[in-house]
């Protein structure tokens, strides 16, 4: 049996804010319907953005739950950064110190966590 990972959904209250985000720092394209965007970009599988009105954001690290993360490699960990925070990413952990030279965790604007590590 063989399976790949077709999507990541992602649930937010604002749909246009959520996708401007991950399309900021994936790239590809955008297919937008009413409750849903889909994010295609070359040699990912398809993010897609559900609308969900009354969207509570996880609040972590400091509460309960994550409710889901991403991971990504980047070849370039200090521009991957930049095009992070630039798209609206905010940083849930410090920029520098050894361990920020290898990982560092941001949220996206609905609050779900992401890694961005070195690859």
């Amino acid at each position: 049996m063989n399976v790949t990972l077709s999507a990541v959904i992602i649930e937010s209250g604002d749909l246009d804010a959520e996708s401007a985000f991950w399309h900021g720092l994936l790239g590809g394209s955008v297919t937008r319907t009413p409750e849903h965007h889909f994010l295609r970009a070359e040699g990912l599988p398809a993010f897609v953005v559900h609308l969900a009105p009354g969207h509570v954001p996880p609040r972590w690290p400091e509460g309960p739950s994550q409710q889901m993360h991403v991971d990504l490699a980047v070849d370039d960990l200090d521009a991957a950064d930049r095009a992070a925070l630039a798209a609206g990413a905010r940083r849930l952990s410090p920029a520098d110190g050894a361990a920020a030279a290898r990982s560092r965790v941001y949220a996206s604007p609905a609050g779900h966590p992401f890694c961005l590590r070195a690859a």
